[in-house]
């Protein structure tokens, strides 16, 4: 099982480090253990408990309500819910399997005919997360262990990179609302996530600027100083390395303003530790939770516009 500190915590579910404190000390909700230097240490089924807890405060509970049924049944209302939805976001397992036993080797007709199929017949942002990133993702786990051809996994990129490049031609363009520029930067090939980033952004009614891989961020500095956005959206799937990391930073911190979010997501997003007075740069958790901060972010720049 894994084990988070409370940042950690804190980002897979949405509580402040605060709030995770008070319902520990007041409620004993959570009970994590600690670290040889003294840090809180929680596990994944307390990660699920706390979840559980904001959800039904979402739906209107109140934290008081939620305690007095007890920890013992919170904790196993939490992990029924869990389990019901991670196999809630696997009906495409089976198709997922049928698509990579067309790989190797390469039926390149039977493998089109069953994606485009699959991928017509229900709503893309669903074929995003179901069919789309699933399929790149373990596509390019197989061709790190050796399993795969590297052209195999290129084909199979390029599959998926039409089919975000076809959708997002066909949304509007906007001319107002929330402005969003979303790119990878220099040395940053992987744009498939920030692919499906910008179409969840355009698809949300942004002014979306897409300017793909490898972009050297001193260009993309000029570009923001031009376009002056509010949000900046940066895929890491590497992160930089060592030497570059405090310039990388600095450049980042050049290009914050009072009105502007800076947000890094991507496989190696975590891996990325913000220096203390980074402000108004934050890393996202999953790509999913991309919505969420795009809902924030639009209702204040509405409050702004008025």
């Amino acid at each position: 099982m894994n084990t988070h500190r409370i940042h950690r915590v804190a980002k897979l579910t949405g509580l402040s480090k605060d709030v995770i404190r008070v319902w520990e000390r007041r409620y004993g909700l959570v009970k994590p253990s600690r670290s040889a230097n003294r840090y809180r240490i929680y596990t994944d089924d307390e990660v699920a408990l706390l979840r559980y807890v904001k959800a039904q405060m979402d739906q209107g509970q109140t934290i008081g309500d939620l305690v007095a049924i007890g920890r013992e049944q919170l904790v196993a209302e939490a992990t029924r819910t869990a389990r019901t939805e991670a196999s809630e976001t696997q009906p495409y397992e089976r198709l997922l399997h049928e698509l990579i036993g067309l790989l190797n080797p390469l039926r390149r007709e039977s493998f089109e005919r069953r994606l485009n199929g699959a991928v017509a017949v229900i709503p893309f942002e669903e074929a995003i997360f179901g069919i789309l990133l699933p399929l790149q993702t373990r596509v390019g786990q197989l061709w790190h262990d050796g399993h795969l051809n590297v052209a195999v996994e290129h084909y199979v990129t390029n599959q998926v990179r039409q089919k975000l490049f076809a959708a997002m031609s066909h949304l509007p363009v906007h001319e107002k609302g929330l402005s969003v520029v979303v790119a990878c930067p220099v040395g940053e090939f992987h744009e498939v996530g920030a692919q499906a980033a910008a179409y969840l952004c355009a698809s949300r009614g942004c002014q979306t600027y897409y300017l793909g891989a490898n972009m050297p961020l001193d260009q993309l500095a000029i570009f923001c100083r031009q376009i002056d956005p509010d949000v900046l959206l940066l895929s890491v799937t590497v992160p930089p390395p060592a030497h570059d990391w405090s310039s990388w930073i600095a450049t980042l911190r050049d290009l914050t303003a009072p009105h502007r979010t800076i947000l890094i997501g991507g496989a190696a997003a975590h891996s990325l530790v913000l220096p203390v007075g980074a402000r108004r740069i934050e890393i996202l958790n999953e790509l999913p939770t991309l919505e969420q901060r795009l809902t924030v972010l639009m209702a204040k720049q509405a409050v702004r516009v008025r």
